[in-house]
């Protein structure tokens, strides 16, 4: 691949785990921001898996992190100008953040963590153990900040590339359906803009078909990514933002009660709540409504406001069909009460065929459905950089993108994917991405349903989430 700089970068970076995600990028910064080795650090909670770290010649610090301990084993590693790259998991991002901010330095994370001890506590409310809780504290904290040494929250492949994505699909479908419109400058212009395109619905629908020579075993959880990370916020309340052309109540939903209003909860996993969505290579397929933080930020970031009233706002949520072998996982662990198996696996070296689609899709406009986003293959992966399978290379992207802007803009203080200029992310991203295109379908999730059981849908609106959910 030829080497493009976007940015350089001089001071010290520090990675914060050292996982798939981390693995996969710790070969791309010196030929994407000309960080040399020795001033790259990592920091993980154990000694194990660091051979990738040792070739590169990086400096592993074995250590977990906690609520104790974070700032005294990180200040000798960071000052004014240096970079903290978290992609730990149980490591409290707000934590970090203000720790950043107090040093002088840059954030970037792929997932708003808290503390271990927050999801899975039964004491606490869904709501308490939301994404979108966790949202609202660090927008809470960022409130009265204004400008400071740029931290960005949620930045990897969804959340983050998405909501660059989602900006470009909006504009294509402009385009197509013959809308003058001059290049949005703020939210409350991009909300116009999904108003005026009467988009009602916006999945990110994403299918992962890579497979495996090694087949899953018996106690045993294969994923693509992060087993931790995508168990953690599956176990999670299922969460969408909530449109406003939405008629009927979920029975199993709850408004949160603070904040924003524009998502609300079910009281439910994620990983046990399916979907109705389609992807161009797929087709039609029934996906899992994990919660994501972009479900809530893009539908905020969407909503125009009349008076204080929301007159507009889409219904926003991600629909999940991962790879084969992380499906069968999902069903060994709901069969044994929600418990995470004793041994996990990242596919990767082993991975014999399959794509990565990602991306948004568009639905309410009269041209029909419109997915926009990522069309990358093993294959694909492979050719463009070493350690990564088709998932975290997206991944990569997205960060490397957020990295970019970040330095680019050092004095922004605390920013979303929203807040960031889509162009820049899709420019540093888009190498890393394989195919990215749109497609038009007249798919709707009313589309072929079977005549041979009765169900409870709105076949006056198709766009109810009633008609996209799977019972």
């Amino acid at each position: 691949m030829q080497e493009k700089r976007h940015a350089s970068f001089s001071g010290r970076l520090v990675m914060l785990g050292f996982g798939s995600i981390g693995q996969a990028m710790l070969p791309l910064l010196p030929r994407e921001l000309g960080i040399k080795p020795g001033r790259i650090r990592i920091v993980k909670a154990r000694e194990e898996r660091t051979g990738i770290a040792a070739e590169f010649g990086v400096e592993v610090l074995a250590t977990a992190l906690n609520e104790g301990n974070y700032e005294t084993v990180l200040e000798p590693l960071l000052g004014e100008g240096d970079f903290l790259l978290n992609l730990s998991v149980d490591v409290s991002s707000l934590a970090l953040i203000r720790f950043c901010r107090k040093r002088g330095a840059f954030y970037l994370d792929t997932c708003n963590e808290p503390w271990p001890g927050r999801y899975d506590n039964p004491e606490l409310s869904p709501s308490q153990r939301s994404n979108y809780a966790l949202r609202e504290e660090a927008l809470a904290f960022r409130l009265d900040k204004g400008s400071g040494p740029t931290a960005v929250l949620t930045q990897g492949a969804n959340p983050g590339l998405v909501s660059a994505l989602t900006k470009r699909a909006l504009l294509n479908i402009a385009a197509d359906t013959g809308v003058e419109v001059d290049l949005p400058a703020c939210y409350e212009e991009w909300a116009m803009l999904a108003r005026r395109l009467d988009i009602k619905v916006i999945h990110i629908a994403e299918r992962d078909t890579q497979i495996s020579t090694q087949r899953k075993r018996k106690d045993e959880f294969v994923n693509t990514w992060s087993v931790e990370g995508f168990v953690d916020e599956g176990l999670q309340p299922a969460e969408l933002g909530w449109g406003s052309h939405e008629k009927h109540w979920p029975h199993d939903a709850g408004r949160h009660g603070f904040g924003s209003d524009a998502a609300i909860y079910l009281n439910r996993p994620g990983i046990a709540t399916r979907v109705r969505s389609w992807t161009p290579l797929e087709g039609p397929y029934h996906g899992f409504l994990v919660t994501h933080s972009e479900s809530i930020s893009i539908a905020d970031h969407l909503t125009v406001r009349d008076n204080g009233s929301v007159v507009y706002r889409p219904t926003v949520h991600y629909a999940y069909h991962p790879c084969d072998d992380a499906v069968l996982s999902l069903h060994e662990v709901a069969g044994k009460n929600w418990k995470l198996q004793h041994r996990h696996r990242i596919m990767r070296g082993e991975i014999s065929a399959g794509v990565d689609e990602l991306g948004v899709l568009l639905m309410g406009n009269a041209r029909g459905v419109y997915w926009y986003g990522s069309r990358l293959s093993i294959d694909q992966a492979r050719a463009i950089a070493p350690y990564n399978n088709a998932t975290s290379l997206q991944v990569v992207g997205g960060i490397l993108a957020g990295m970019v802007w970040a330095l680019r803009n050092p004095d922004a203080g605390l920013v979303e994917p929203d807040d960031i200029d889509h162009e820049t992310v899709l420019e540093v991203a888009g190498p890393y991405l394989g195919d990215v295109l749109g497609e038009y379908s007249d798919w709707t999730p009313l589309q072929g349903r079977s005549p041979l059981f009765a169900e409870e849908v709105d076949r006056d609106d198709p766009w109810q989430f009633l008609n996209f959910r799977v019972n």
